[in-house]
């Protein structure tokens, strides 16, 4: 694999003539670069992730590199090389992590990962990177995808490794475990799964093959276009972005009031949870 081509010398003013000089940076970025040159790096560890994001690393889509960074598992405890578990960034509008296994979406991140991660949308890059929380100097911040399945934000200090949080932290956390127009609340000791107001269980659906089936959620009645009533749900995961429209500059009454206006909307959310959205 080319690590530099010519172009990149001339663009960054590089003496072709120079030794070329292998470092490990403090921050655990291994580089290979010129010696006349700190800043410009022909090839650097952090742009290949293995399992651990540092701080200082990004994951997700570079354009101008034409790199997309994911974090991948360990087969196992004992054996480094790659597992079936991928952490990926997706670039929707509305970008999120994903843990998929062997392809298969297991779960999304949800508004706790926001709050410990940098998220940055240009079109030059799609980037999460870890934020620097901590006041402690002595302390640093990992975010690890597990051999097991488990994506894990932990913290070094000195020899000690103490998890601090850690996804899926319960039922609730894997992705679309209820199905459509339902819900799930694990603090429900009947059902983790429960249809939204106005939904009804109704005829069942296939699940993954022809023997196996399950209720799926339906509209109890079908009211006018522009006659709708809205239920306020709270600390619910924003949907996928995928196939919805995303309005970043309106507030949430003019968000509301576009959704009646239009028949294929029967929900909206404020995307800005960090702030108290919904």
């Amino acid at each position: 694999r080319s690590v530099w081509n010519t172009t990149n010398l001339i663009n960054h003013n590089i003496n072709i003539n120079e030794s070329l000089v292998a470092e490990l940076l403090d921050n655990g970025n291994f580089v290979l670069r010129y010696s006349n040159s700190k800043s410009f790096f022909l090839w650097e560890s952090f742009d290949y992730p293995t399992d651990t994001l540092l701080p200082g690393m990004k994951l997700g889509w570079d354009c101008n590199k034409k790199l997309n960074k994911n974090l991948t598992s360990w087969k196992s405890l004992k054996d480094p090389s790659s597992g079936s578990y991928v952490f990926a960034i997706e670039t929707w509008k509305v970008s999120h992590g994903l843990v998929l296994n062997e392809g298969q979406l297991q779960y999304r991140t949800d508004s706790t990962y926001s709050s410990f991660m940098n998220i940055t949308e240009t079109e030059e890059e799609v980037s999460h990177s870890l934020k620097n929380n901590t006041t402690n100097v002595s302390s640093i911040s990992l975010l690890q995808m597990s051999y097991s399945g488990l994506l894990r934000l932990m913290e070094l200090v000195g020899e000690e490794m103490n998890v601090l949080l850690h996804f899926p932290n319960d039922l609730c956390d894997f992705y679309n475990v209820c199905g459509d127009n339902s819900y799930c609340n694990f603090n429900n000791k009947d059902s983790n799964c429960a249809c939204l107001e106005g939904f009804q269980l109704g005829h069942d659906q296939y699940v993954s093959s022809l023997t196996k089936t399950k209720k799926r959620c339906v509209k109890k009645s079908y009211s006018s276009c522009h006659k709708k009533e809205f239920k306020k749900m709270k600390n619910m995961k924003l949907p996928d972005t995928q196939y919805t429209t995303v309005e970043t500059k309106v507030g949430f009454e003019e968000c509301q009031k576009r959704c009646v206006m239009r028949c294929n909307c029967t929900a909206f959310a404020n995307m800005d949870i960090g702030t108290g959205g919904l």
